[in-house]
């Protein structure tokens, strides 16, 4: 049980990471990421919503007729949206808040949100669903964060809004527009695949990507078909 669980936690952070393999969330992933102020708080605000709807639908898995699971997920996890955004617009720097702005109730419709609640949550224990959502809300932070210090730093030579190079006094606009976004992402996705490709070359193995990850393994838009 303690490898199961571990395995859930820690395989969101790479092996399975949502935004690195599974490539969801990229509209927050791409829009929120100029500061890692941003992506640090969207990140955070979203594994509170997975873990918490993870729960949740685990629980009430057993209970959810198939033909309505979407629309249960979907009042579940924005039911968390509420709370979540209810609390950082009490709680969280009025310039944070601002900057998430819409992004915050979006969360309802992140794939990676619906995603792990149609793949995993109704399928296993609220235990192992905890740890679920805390692992790939854990990979999605990570992965926001570092492509906000990327895009930060590249931008202007600050990383958390600290000035690391005081010299740096005329920023570079295309690591903090959109096109600047792709193209550090996809420049992230080869060096992810290079590592992974060599370390199964070194283990005498072909390089697979996850199976069941894709949209012919996903039963979101195949409701009509549920008996």
């Amino acid at each position: 049980m303690k490898t199961s669980l571990f395995g859930d936690l820690i395989k969101g952070i790479w092996k399975e990471n949502p935004v690195l393999v599974l490539l969801l969330g990229t509209c927050p992933t791409l829009a929120l990421t100029s500061s890692a102020i941003n992506g640090l708080g969207m990140g955070i605000a979203t594994t509170c919503v997975l873990t918490g709807s993870n729960l949740v639908i685990s629980l009430i898995a057993a209970i959810t007729p198939k033909k309505i699971r979407i629309p249960v997920y979907i009042v579940v996890i924005a039911a968390f949206v509420t709370v979540v955004d209810l609390l950082m617009q009490a709680y969280a720097p009025a310039s944070l808040y601002e900057a998430l702005g819409i992004f915050i109730p979006l969360i309802v419709v992140n794939c990676i949100v619906l995603g792990r609640a149609e793949a995993f949550a109704s399928k296993h224990s609220p235990l192992r669903s905890i740890f679920d959502g805390i692992g790939m809300g854990l990979g999605f932070t990570l992965t926001l964060t570092m492509l906000g210090v990327i895009r930060e730093f590249l931008t202007g030579g600050a990383v958390f809004g600290v000035k690391l190079i005081p010299a740096w006094t005329t920023d570079f606009l295309l690591p903090g527009a959109a096109p600047g976004a792709f193209i550090i992402v996809g420049c992230i996705l080869a060096v992810k695949n290079y590592f992974n490709r060599r370390a199964a070359i070194r283990s005498g193995m072909l390089y697979v990507p996850p199976q069941g990850l894709n949209c012919r393994n996903c039963g979101i838009c195949r409701i009509s078909d549920d008996k």
